[in-house]
């Protein structure tokens, strides 16, 4: 189990109870914790060099994200024990937030084949499993500061979206998706492998899922507060995946490249992901989850 010690559900009390949940399952494990940046992906590649079963990750989103990426085609299940703000991966598989209940998941659940986006950078191949995105959203998730998360768990990213409100704006942006260019104005684009933003009560759009093949791409435009609550309303109607309105564009593929102008920050999961432009691309039946029965 790889841990993250600065993740806001993280305490050494927990992690005991959590192990003590695997040893009654008849389960051996080691805990692993990290203590810096892409520790989380070389202790899961330790844990796939030594045999393991399942990789299974105590922390936030990207801890989760870095360990999956060590997974990927080694036949290895990954589980997820929500320890973090946001925890968007285990809302869309329905994983529990108690760690404990989470942990007897891996214990007594399933392995579903998932999907995962993939986005080549200048340090290496990146995935994600909720989202990638960038604009408007991507400038929140770096703008909310690590202690406000501990304290105030999701409601710091409420908090400043909404500081971060003023200085809204849309960026010129060509999106290509599968060959086929789409030029617009927009505030943020958003390439998701699964369909809820705040699980279970915010969903991008009916008939997203995380092992289609496919990447499903949200455009939102919105220059101020009015056309925000607009474009969002828009959002989350229950409309056909593909498609166009004023505030809100819908598209689909396997392959999407993303140009901006000006530059934009970019987002992978909650955790900065560089600058525009970047191309993300589907990697079908990438990792093995650990999912409810």
């Amino acid at each position: 189990m790889v841990i993250n010690p600065a993740a806001a559900r993280t305490h050494p009390d927990t992690v005991a109870a959590v192990m003590r949940t695997f040893s009654a399952g008849g389960w051996q494990g080691e805990v692993l914790a990290t203590g810096g940046p892409g520790d989380a992906r070389r202790l899961a590649e330790y844990g796939v060099a030594e045999g393991v079963d399942v990789v299974a990750v105590f922390g936030g989103d990207g801890t989760t994200m870095q360990s999956a990426a060590a997974l990927v085609g080694t036949g290895v299940s990954l589980g997820v024990i929500p320890g973090g703000t946001g925890n968007l991966l285990a809302g869309n598989l329905r994983i529990p937030t108690h760690p404990v209940r989470a942990a007897e998941i891996i214990v007594k659940g399933r392995a579903r084949r998932l999907d995962l986006g993939r986005m080549s950078r200048r340090d290496g191949e990146h995935y994600f499993a909720v989202a990638c995105g960038a604009g408007y959203d991507a400038r929140v998730m770096a703008g909310t500061a690590a202690a406000n998360k501990h304290k105030w768990k999701f409601a710091a990213y409420v908090a400043t979206t909404f500081r971060l409100m003023e200085e809204l704006h849309m960026a010129r942006m060509k999106i290509t998706v599968d060959g086929v260019e789409l030029e617009t104005e927009a505030a943020m684009v958003l390439v998701a492998n699964c369909g809820e933003v705040i699980p279970p009560l915010v969903r991008l759009r009916h008939g997203i899922q995380p092992d289609d093949g496919l990447l499903d791409v949200v455009l939102l435009r919105a220059g101020n507060v009015v056309e925000s609550a607009r474009a969002i309303w828009d959002l989350l109607r229950d409309a056909p995946a593909q498609g166009q309105d004023r505030f809100v564009t819908f598209a689909r593929g396997r392959e999407i490249r993303v140009e901006t102008e000006p530059i934009e920050p970019v987002q992978l999961d909650g955790e900065p992901g560089g600058e525009t432009p970047f191309t993300a691309t589907v990697v079908p039946g990438a990792l093995d989850v650990m999912v409810p029965e």
